[in-house]
Order: C-alpha cells, then structure tokens, then sequence
C-alpha cells in the first residue's frame, strides 16, 4: 500500500524555505549539509513549504544566529509530500510541507509573514527538544 509521503505532490507554490543562512539569488540549497534544527544530523533532503508563515516559523526555529529569512525557492527535480508531519503529525498534508533531494534555487525573499510570540517560539522550542521520534530523512 502506497502511503501518501510517498505520492507526488501537485502543488504548484509558490514555495518557500525559511532558515537563518545569508542566501543570494541564484544560489542552490542541496541535501547533505548539517540539519537547521539538529547539528548532529547530516539531511538526505532539503525541506520546504507552499506556507509563508511555516517558513517564517522554521526560520525563527533554525540554529545559528542570524536573522530570519524567508526565501523563495524553486524545486529543480521532483519532489514528495514531508513524511515527519503528514498523516504523521497531520491528516493529509495541511501545512503543504515537502523535502527535495535534489537542488532548490533562490529566486526571491519575503520578508513580511506572521511571527511567532517569543512565548509561542519558546513552546515550539521546548516541543522540539521533547521530541524523542525519529526524523524520516
């Protein structure tokens, strides 16, 4: 039986993909670099979401002490539905949340979304470190 991590998404984006990396236009994000979010952990993908305000949140979560950053991206290759939250975390894919293994380009930057209170972001912080799942990757 298929499961939905697995289909090919039809979702058109726009696509974004939030970090605290000062990126230019034109640059590549590729799998095989350490994890935004855990730094013993080398990524087999790159993730990315068709929500603004999801990349503003994985933004103010990632390591590292820059700002926050939103960028535009576009996949170059196929792409599928992120396994670690649909129809794990979420029926179906709500947060319409993907991972790639092959390159995204920068083709902009928002900076306008909906941040997170420093009381919501400190939840979010104390919900990942408690998470003891394993990350498909």
């Amino acid at each position: 039986m298929a499961s939905a991590s697995v289909s090919i998404p039809s979702d058109k984006g726009p696509f974004y993909h939030g970090t605290r990396a000062d990126l230019k236009y034109g640059d590549l994000l590729t799998a095989g670099r350490i994890s935004n979010y855990q730094e013993d952990l080398i990524m087999n993908h790159i993730y990315f979401t068709a929500l603004i305000n999801g990349a503003g949140l994985a933004a103010a979560l990632a390591r590292g002490g820059g700002p926050e950053r939103v960028y535009i991206v576009e996949p170059s290759g196929r792409f599928e539905d992120d396994p670690n939250v649909t129809n794990k975390k979420f029926p179906g894919n709500p947060t319409r949340s993907y991972r790639t293994a092959e390159p995204l380009k920068v083709v902009g930057e928002v900076t306008e979304w909906l941040r997170q209170t420093p009381e919501q972001l400190q939840e979010w912080r104390e919900k990942l470190l408690a998470n003891k799942g394993e990350i498909i990757n």
